[in-house]
């Protein structure tokens, strides 16, 4: 119930074809990448990896393919060397060379099969001759069976039950505001304001159903710094939906009191950014209860990058939310994290120097805030999506909290994505709400 695996890329054949430097004098091939699906496995496969080298039409050609795996984890800079956040690639724990030779006019598809030492995910360049590197990428084998640890402190849950208890005793004063020249016969939109944690002021977007009865409602949580925007009144005209503009951003960004969010208030988790935040996810589910023409059976939750971090943490902290599809999802397994790309890590431990937090107090506070110290609680079914190229929201980072779900789940990976998913995305997004539409159980347990 708990391994599905749908590796939802385009499994048409894509050739990027990357003209060398030399590839015009004789006896120098010419190469291109295959772009599929193979890049991505589960054992006992292995990664593939494919180059199709040719040669031009009046000479042989010769040449060497060399490819280089590396674990994606890195060491990093923090100032040392005069600049922020530097990285180094550790040691390859792969890295093979082959011959090449292609007849004159003719060509040859070569092989790497990538043996890797575990589970996890992998930086790979493919080196042409010795002196170019023709692509440099990311490689993937059995993500469920990489390990972090949830790192919550002693006083996570009851940190959490505080916060609602506070956030609980706001009224939330709802506003709707209607859109005549948003809405359509399908469906009415509105702009909402609502009152959330320490009585400020959060907005929103509201598809109102105009068809009488109760409908399945799906909440929005939006991406970092994301621009405000709204529904097609006639898209998903039998389900009430909101997209949600957390404290400061999206709707909210003119009155942005925060500067940037994520470095506001390292030095006390009582006033860190993200306790607001998180708790803005859980007013969204509120309002949504509180409307008449929603059947509160059946709310759901997604987002993407943050606002796929916010669907896992609501999905956690409440149980109204009955079925969550998080994509690319942030905020993950910090340490990993900041040891794979440099942002957030720059500004995050930039701003804890200068207020002269130690590393250790730094994760301590940022682990209140981790998806993966809330996956555990999550109860609903759960479909994930992610990029496997992800540069922003890495691979291992996304599994971090999702190998610590216990309820049932199912990921999809796109081997191609960046920090994004395919159109695929959508198909299996639209028939996982129907079933969870159409399921009676509700079981769920949250913080």
């Amino acid at each position: 119930m708990n391994k599905v695996l749908g590796i939802s890329v385009c499994f048409k054949t894509l050739l990027v074809a990357v003209l060398l430097s030399g590839c015009c004098h004789p006896g120098v091939p010419e190469y291109a990448l295959v772009e599929d699906a193979d890049w991505f496995a589960l054992s006992p496969e292995v990664p593939v990896v494919k180059v199709i080298a040719a040669a031009a039409d009046s000479t042989s050609a010769r040449g060497t393919l060399r490819l280089v795996a590396s674990p994606d984890e890195c060491r990093a800079f923090d100032g040392s060397r005069g600049e922020w956040f530097s990285y180094e690639l550790l040691e390859p724990v792969f890295d093979r060379t082959q011959k090449v030779s292609v007849a004159a006019g003719d060509s040859t598809e070569v092989v790497f099969r990538v043996e890797l030492p575990g589970a996890g995910f992998y930086r790979c360049l493919v080196i042409a001759d010795g002196r170019d590197t023709l692509k440099r990428f990311n490689i993937g084998l059995d993500p469920e069976r990489i390990a972090s640890p949830a790192d919550a402190q002693p006083d996570f849950d009851e940190f959490w039950r505080t916060a609602r208890a506070e956030l609980d005793a706001v009224v939330p004063d709802y506003r709707l505001i209607p859109l005549p020249d948003s809405s359509s016969t399908a469906r009415t939109i509105y702009r909402v304001e609502m009152r959330s944690l320490g009585g400020e002021t959060i907005q929103g977007f509201y598809a109102k159903p105009n068809k009488p009865g109760k409908h399945p409602a799906i909440i929005n949580y939006m991406g970092y710094g994301s621009k405000p925007w709204c529904f097609d009144p006639d898209g998903n005209p039998d389900y009430a939906e909101f997209v949600l503009s957390v404290r400061g951003q999206g709707l909210n960004q003119p009155d942005n009191k925060y500067g940037d969010w994520i470095t506001y208030g390292l030095d006390d988790k009582d006033n860190y950014y993200y306790r607001g935040a998180f708790m803005d996810l859980v007013r969204a589910v509120d309002f949504m209860v509180s409307r008449p023409e929603v059947d509160s059976r059946h709310i759901f939750a997604e987002g993407g990058s943050q606002g796929g971090a916010f669907t896992m943490v609501a999905a956690a902290l409440d149980n109204r939310i009955s079925a969550a599809a998080p994509t690319i999802p942030f905020l993950s397994d910090y340490r990993a994290y900041f040891r794979i790309v440099h942002w957030p890590a720059e500004p995050v431990v930039r701003r804890a120097r200068e207020l002269n937090i130690p590393d250790e107090e730094l994760y301590r506070t940022l682990s209140y805030f981790d998806v993966k110290n809330f996956a555990g609680k999550i109860a609903c079914p759960v479909l994930m999506g992610f990029g496997l190229q992800d540069e922003v929201c890495p691979p291992r980072t996304n599994f971090a909290g999702y190998n610590l779900i216990t309820s049932p789940k199912e990921y999809h990976c796109y081997a191609q994505a960046g920090h994004w998913t395919g159109p695929e995305w959508w198909q299996h997004r639209v028939a996982f709400f129907e079933k969870a539409r159409t399921s009676k159980d509700r079981t769920n347990t949250n913080i």
